[in-house]
């Protein structure tokens, strides 16, 4: 059955609530206010009005729900890690049980919006194995409904009890250690706190070569560089890895990519920049017109590192290619700058050899720019410092 494979919700908070959540449970927002308990908020005013105007097919708002996600890796949580610092948020981890409760509701999507069904929990758990196929993605999307899926909600009526929360996440180890001290005092059994960068978006290993240039072990798409690079052939086929997602992600990069390449603007040794004007940020938040216009528009970098889809990647031409991006990035106005690791995926190039060379060149840039590791291969550790990477550096 479905059910199994979900072994629990999650409930998104600030970590000044911990107290008392450990205390009353997961309480709506009804019942905060009736029990007169002070508490963070994390989510503007717009959003807390909008659940509250929305109403159950019983008639009951959202106000009288706790509610939990399927998968707290989504649009909500994104965009209030761009309100908040990531430092200050906490994921809880309740038991899965409360899905047998009768009185439970599941939603098919966002429970705030409109076009996400509202179903009592013996119905709802019969969509359960769609829901699962939405919270297993890695990203999201707008046009085929995906962002509001991923938000999938559990609506308990009033609480969920503080015994049913089986761990706090969090996003790095000094805030794991924060929470312990808050809740040193604590009367109740405190869950395991437990760090995961990658639930709040952040990279799971940062190696610093210079106070510009970072080396990282994480997903480059969710970087908040201004330019992110794509690897790609000369051909303008984006089948397989970083180029692949992009194309699915981003669309419009895919057509002007195609675009590039038959006019011959993108060429082995000249990368070409496409200067996107809407933010990667406003594609991935939740209700993204209150972030206005930071980070206004996203651009990226096309990086061809071989001719064909189907050779292995040309070293010779991705450092010409990052010596064109030395000598002109000024002028087409990069102001800090994502790159993977050419070649070293599918192009079946070694980190031994691109590391140090990716570094020679992007150590000289005077804008922010992070190097990411590859997704297909574990790095050791002695390839990942000034020494092995910048060698003379220090």
């Amino acid at each position: 059955m479905a059910t199994q494979k979900i072994s629990q919700l999650y409930y998104i908070t600030h970590i000044k609530n911990l107290p008392s959540i450990l205390i009353n449970g997961v309480l709506s927002h009804e019942e905060v206010e009736r029990r007169r308990i002070q508490y963070e908020p994390i989510y503007d005013r717009e959003i807390v009005e909008t659940r509250r105007r929305r109403t159950t097919p019983d008639g009951r708002s959202l106000w009288n729900f706790a509610n939990l996600f399927f998968q707290p890796r989504n649009a909500m949580l994104y965009r209030v890690l761009r309100h908040r610092s990531v430092d200050e948020i906490a994921v809880l981890a309740v038991n899965a049980s409360v899905l047998q409760r009768p009185d439970s509701l599941i939603t098919l999507g966002n429970a705030a919006s409109e076009a996400s069904a509202i179903l009592p929990a013996r119905e709802g758990k019969k969509e359960l194995p769609q829901i699962l196929k939405w919270i297993n993605n890695e990203y999201w999307t707008e046009e085929m409904g995906l962002k509001r899926k991923m938000m999938a909600e559990c609506l308990v009526p009033a609480a969920v009890p503080s015994d049913l929360i089986q761990t706090i996440y969090v996003a790095n180890h000094e805030t794991v250690e924060s929470i312990r001290k808050t809740l040193s005092a604590s009367p109740t059994q405190i869950p395991e706190i437990v760090p995961e960068p990658y639930m709040f978006f952040e990279p799971v290993r940062r190696f610093p070569i210079t106070p510009m240039l970072t080396v990282l072990e994480g997903d480059m798409f969710f970087s908040r560089m201004q330019t992110l690079t794509v690897s790609v052939n000369t051909v303008g086929v984006m089948g397989k890895g970083l180029a692949s997602r992009a194309k699915y992600q981003f669309p419009d990069v895919y057509v002007r990519y195609q675009d590039a390449c038959r006019s011959k603007r993108l060429a082995m040794g000249k990368p070409y920049l496409y200067k996107r004007e809407s933010s990667v940020e406003h594609q991935l938040a939740d209700d993204p017109s209150s972030l206005g216009n930071a980070n206004s528009g996203t651009w990226f970098l096309l990086f061809p590192t071989k001719r064909h889809w189907r050779e292995q990647s040309d070293i010779t031409g991705i450092e010409r290619g990052l010596a064109w991006l030395r000598d002109n990035y000024r002028e087409e106005g990069i102001r800090s700058l994502a790159m993977p690791a050419l070649g070293c995926g599918l192009g079946r190039l070694d980190w031994r050899d691109v590391g140090p060379l990716l570094c020679r060149y992007l150590s000289d840039f005077d804008v922010p720019v992070e190097i990411y590791l590859p997704a297909e291969k574990n790095v050791p550790g002695e390839l990942l410092g000034p020494g092995f990477l910048l060698p003379g550096s220090s």
